[in-house]
C-alpha cells in the first residue's frame, strides 16, 4: 500500500515551521564573544564589520534575547549569552567536521593551548610525531602560563589544554597526563652549590621565581613554604628561560621543572641544590571544555598524547 501525503493539508504550525538560526549568525557570535567586539569577529570569520553587526543583530532577535551588554564600544558576554555560548561552538565544530568529512576540504587548525613548562619543554616533541603522522591536520599552539590556559579552555578559544597547576574551572574535565618533579637550581659558584643546604640557608638566600598565576610559581610555593617557611623573592620573571639567565648569573636561587632545567645541568650551565628537603611531584593533566563536541581530530590527538607522553627525566 502506498501512502500519498499532500503537503497542502499539514497545518499551519507544521507548514511554518523552518530554522531561522543560521551557521554564519553563529559564527559570528561566537567570534564576537571571542573577540570582544564585532569589529574584530568580523576580521576572524571574513566578513564586514557591517555584516558581522547584521547578523549578530538577528540571532538576537530570533532569539528575543540580547546576547551581549554594550559597555563603551565593547561587547560583553551576558548570561544569555554564555548559555549560548557552549551549544553554538559546538554546533559549529560538528559543521566544520561534516564538511571536511563529505568536501575533502581542510581540517581546521587544532587549538592547543599549554603553560610555559608544558608547551615549551614536553609538548614539542608530541607535536612533531602527531604532525608526522597526520600531516592534513595543522596544529595551533599558544603557550602561557596556567591560570590564561584554564581561560583560554573556558572560553572556547582552543579545543584543549595542558596544564601544571592544581586550578580547576566547574565548566571543565581535568584529566591527569604525566607526573613532573620540581628541583632547586643555582650557578655552579654559587655558594651553596656543592653542598647539602639547610632550610635556613633557603630562607636566607634570594630567589626568582614565577610569576603568580604559573602552575610552576603555585607549585613552588606550596613546597617551599611548607618546608623551608617565607623566602626572599627578589625575583619574579615569566619564563623558565628567564630565571635560568638570573640563576646563571648568580643572582639568585630557582625552583623549575626538572624538563625545564634539564640542558642547562647537562651543559654545566646550573647546578641541581643538595637538599634535605622531601622530592616535590606534580601532576601534570589535560584540560578539556565539559559542554565542548569533540571532533575526531581532537579526540585523535587527546588519545595520541595519552599514548605517547614523554616520560619525564629523574634525578
Amino acid at each position: 500500500m502506498i501512502i500519498v501525503t499532500d503537503r497542502t493539508d499539514q497545518s499551519p504550525a507544521l507548514r511554518t515551521s523552518r530554522l531561522r538560526i543560521n551557521l554564519r549568525q553563529l559564527e559570528v557570535f561566537v567570534a564576537t564573544a571571542r573577540a570582544g567586539s564585532t569589529r574584530s569577529a568580523a576580521d576572524r570569520v571574513a566578513r564586514s564589520q557591517s555584516a558581522a553587526s547584521a547578523a549578530l543583530s538577528e540571532l538576537e532577535r530570533t532569539l528575543g534575547s540580547p546576547l551581549f551588554d554594550r559597555v563603551g564600544r565593547r561587547l560583553v558576554i551576558n548570561e544569555n549569552g554564555r548559555a549560548l555560548l557552549p551549544l553554538a561552538a559546538s554546533l559549529l565544530d560538528q559543521a566544520a567536521e561534516l564538511e571536511h568529512r563529505f568536501t575533502g576540504a581542510h581540517e581546521a587548525p587544532l587549538r592547543v593551548a599549554a603553560s610555559l613548562t608544558i608547551g615549551e619543554y614536553l609538548l614539542p616533541d608530541v607535536l612533531a610525531r602527531w604532525q608526522a603522522a597526520h600531516p592534513a591536520s595543522p596544529v595551533q599552539l599558544m603557550i602561557a602560563n596556567t591560570r590564561d590556559v584554564i581561560a583560554a579552555v573556558a572560553a572556547f578559544d582552543v579545543d584543549v589544554g595542558f596544564i601544571e597547576g592544581t586550578q580547576t574551572h566547574p565548566h571543565l574535565v581535568v584529566r591527569p597526563w604525566l607526573r613532573d618533579e620540581l628541583i632547586i637550581v643555582a650557578a655552579p659558584n654559587h655558594a651553596l652549590a656543592g653542598r647539602r643546604a639547610t632550610a635556613r640557608q633557603l630562607r636566607e638566600s634570594s630567589w626568582a621565581l614565577r610569576e603568580a598565576g604559573s602552575g610552576t610559581r603555585e607549585a613552588a610555593d606550596s613546597w617551599l613554604l611548607q618546608q623551608v617557611g617565607p623566602l626572599q623573592v627578589a625575583f619574579e620573571l615569566g619564563s623558565a628561560e628567564a630565571i635560568k639567565r638570573v640563576v646563571a648569573a648568580g643572582a639568585a636561587l630557582g625552583c623549575l621543572s626538572r624538563e625545564a632545567a634539564a640542558r642547562d645541568l647537562a651543559q654545566g650551565t646550573l647546578v641541581e641544590l643538595s637538599t634535605r628537603l622531601p622530592r616535590a611531584t606534580r601532576r601534570l593533566a589535560i584540560v578539556l571544555h565539559r559542554d565542548k563536541h569533540l571532533g575526531r581530530g581532537t579526540e585523535a590527538f587527546v588519545r595520541h598524547c595519552e599514548q605517547i607522553a614523554p616520560t619525564p627525566r629523574s634525578a
